[in-house]
């Protein structure tokens, strides 16, 4: 028997890929790694020197620090580094952030 349905053309990965995402209960965790490539531009130059973003786990960012003084100021600055993770962000917020000694992640 044949398929009585319309061949489709052929489509471009990156039309498909948002859709299967979101069926397959990935979108929201896809949107939350983002944070990791984007770090440099959310944070600036001087928190990346110091401060490198390792992974993200169940909406916690994993991040390694240098020092133990910048994990301090850090800590301090945790409300406003979420604010720039999650600005503009609808689904795959970052909920908080762990701070590891590098080498501890």
């Amino acid at each position: 028997m044949r398929d009585s349905r319309r061949p489709r053309s052929p489509q471009l990965i990156g039309e498909l890929l948002p859709a299967f995402l979101e069926r397959q209960g990935l979108a929201a965790k896809v949107e939350a790694a983002s944070v990791i490539p984007e770090w440099e531009q959310l944070v600036g130059p001087a928190i990346t020197a110091v401060a490198t973003p390792v992974r993200v786990s169940d909406g916690a960012l994993f991040v390694s620090v240098s020092t133990s003084p910048w994990m301090m100021e850090l800590n301090l600055m945790k409300e406003e580094l979420l604010r720039r993770l999650n600005a503009g962000k609808r689904a795959g917020r970052i909920d908080r952030i762990v701070f590891l000694m590098r080498g501890e992640g």
